[in-house]
């Protein structure tokens, strides 16, 4: 640590009414843990196409894919989605990618709307069909460092593909270098047992249950 940041460091602990002694310790604790980091780090050499799973009842499933998505339009890496879903909805993250980036990121919408809004089984079903037939066609071109299959997890659940097939052709099939996200609530395990990084959003609270409809910028 440099002087100058060292004088920082005391200044600001000053501030927090710790001693001198007290700096010290903290300043230790913390080399020693950047130490055992950087061991850990060092053992890290392994890169790998990612099978992610989002799913759980909070909200932010599609966020953190898409989130994943213009990380990687950023850094200049083809990108793809397919939303086995929302239909005809207006999307903030549609309109961004297809006004602005879509020699980066292809776009393919295939749902008709919520379950409950169709009320047709039989064409919720060949719908999810066709967005899974794009999905493995955009995972099998290697040119595309991630594809986003977005609420295929709630196509999953009622059985409108088979989840044994998307794992084995995710396990046989995906291009090594290839991520692959998942959304959805409700998750099934077998797909959550091949997938390399899982994270499950918890609710807490939710507007809605207040009373608020979904928003602009917020929702959607």
């Amino acid at each position: 640590m440099s002087d100058t940041d060292t004088d920082t460091v005391k200044e600001v602990g000053n501030e927090a009414g710790m001693t001198e002694a007290e700096l010290a310790r903290h300043s230790e604790k913390m080399a020693k843990k950047k130490q055992a980091r950087e061991k850990i780090m060092a053992t890290k050499t392994d890169e790998k196409g990612l099978v992610i799973v989002h799913t759980g009842k909070g909200k932010g499933k599609s966020t953190a894919g898409f989130g994943m998505i213009f990380r990687h339009i950023a850094h200049g890496k083809p990108s793809a989605v397919v939303q086995f879903i929302k239909g005809a909805m207006k999307t903030g993250e549609r309109e961004l990618i297809e006004t602005h980036f879509s020699d980066l990121c292809q776009f393919y919408t295939l749902g008709e709307g919520f379950t409950w809004e169709t009320q047709d089984r039989a064409r919720d079903v060949a719908m999810a069909q066709k967005a899974w037939e794009k999905a493995k066609e955009l995972i099998l071109d290697e040119r595309n460092s991630m594809v986003l299959l977005d609420e295929i997890n709630i196509a999953l659940r009622y059985d409108y593909i088979d989840v044994n097939e998307v794992v084995a052709f995710l396990q046989a099939q995906k291009p090594h270098m290839t991520h692959v996200v998942l959304t959805g609530r409700n998750a099934k395990d077998e797909l959550i047992e091949i997938a390399d990084l899982v994270t499950e959003m918890e609710l807490v609270k939710h507007p809605f249950r207040s009373g608020i409809k979904a928003q602009i910028g917020v929702e959607f």
